[in-house]
């Protein structure tokens, strides 16, 4: 059965090479035509993920409708502030759709398939999440995610075609907790790397990132999900991959604002989007529309607009009036 995995980018191309490792006839999509011949030739995502080959299952092309045609099953890996571009590019196809990017858009201050379903409200859609690093399970190292939908026979189909011995999944029924917990982990992560970067110690750290999953938790259950996903792989799991090193670029961001070094300078020298400096903003503005506070991501969003410093934001927090947990 043939896959569609729309945006090539570090995720993508990862997705890509674990879809063909499961069996499927997979067809990678660039917008760009020259990236996607270069791909194509080389066979391996030189600017992302260049010590991956790609399998001969899969075909790389610039054509949208070439991608979907016959396809059982789209994944659509793109930035979450580019999403709505893209969806609206592409070819109408009646093709059950994974949405693999986490964030919150500006602006509309919607999810995932919130912002999806506005601009095609009949797809069967849901989202793919997990503690994931691309690079690992292009390599085939040990992985689990999830495939969270309200579409019972949609989340079998993701299981099914997706998975592998060494890439577990396991279906779930919040997608709405599932995408809280990838958009807050990533702004979560930039607080726990300011920590270290400022020289605040693993128990700031440790402190910073528990709270922040009683954030996650409370705004998951606020929008409409269950506290219990917060404890999953979607939420716990996925918080503590971004949060554990610098092999995030959400916990790279904040290492590099913690030691002083200018926002501006940091984003000029990646190549790969960091989601949660974007996201930061856009998900207090969306929390505090149903009530609920988050300490740490507003306190991330005011770093991230250079508003406050590092110290700043943590004698704000620790200034907090104190309570229960």
């Amino acid at each position: 059965m043939k896959i569609a995995v729309l945006g090539a980018g570090a995720w993508g191309t990862a997705l890509a090479i674990q879809a063909a490792r499961a069996g499927r006839e997979v067809v990678l999509w660039a917008r760009d035509p020259c990236r996607a011949a270069e791909i194509a030739a080389a066979r391996a995502n030189a600017r992302y993920l260049p010590d991956a080959a790609l399998p001969a299952a899969v075909a790389v092309t610039a054509d949208a409708a070439e991608a979907l045609a016959g396809a059982a099953l789209a994944l659509l890996v793109v930035p979450v502030q580019a999403l709505r571009a893209v969806v609206s590019a592409l070819p109408l196809a009646a093709v059950p759709m994974l949405l693999c990017g986490k964030g919150v858009e500006s602006g509309s201050l919607g999810l995932p398939l919130e912002v999806l379903s506005g601009l095609r409200p009949r797809l069967a859609a849901g989202v793919l999440s997990g503690p994931n690093f691309a690079h690992e399970v292009a390599r085939g190292l040990p992985a689990a995610a999830v495939v969270a939908a309200a579409d019972a026979a949609l989340r079998e189909a993701g299981v099914a075609l997706l998975g592998s011995p060494g890439f577990r999944l396991y279906a779930g029924d919040d997608p709405v907790g599932a995408e809280v917990g990838g958009a807050a982990k990533n702004v979560i992560a930039i607080a726990a790397g300011a920590v270290i970067g400022a020289g605040l110690g693993e128990n700031a750290r440790a402190a910073l990132v528990t709270r922040g999953l009683a954030e996650l938790s409370r705004l998951a259950v606020a929008l409409g999900g269950r506290a219990e996903t917060a404890a999953g792989l979607t939420g716990l799991g996925d918080l503590v991959l971004t949060c554990a090193g610098p092999g995030s670029r959400n916990m790279s961001l904040g290492l590099a604002l913690g030691r002083g070094e200018r926002l501006a300078d940091v984003l000029a020298a990646r190549t790969g989007v960091t989601e949660g400096v974007a996201t930061a903003p856009a998900l207090v503005a969306r929390a505090a529309s149903v009530g609920v506070e988050l300490p740490v991501c507003a306190a991330v969003a005011d770093l991230v607009a250079e508003r406050i410093t590092v110290r700043e934001a943590t004698e704000r927090l620790l200034a907090r009036p104190l309570r229960a947990e």
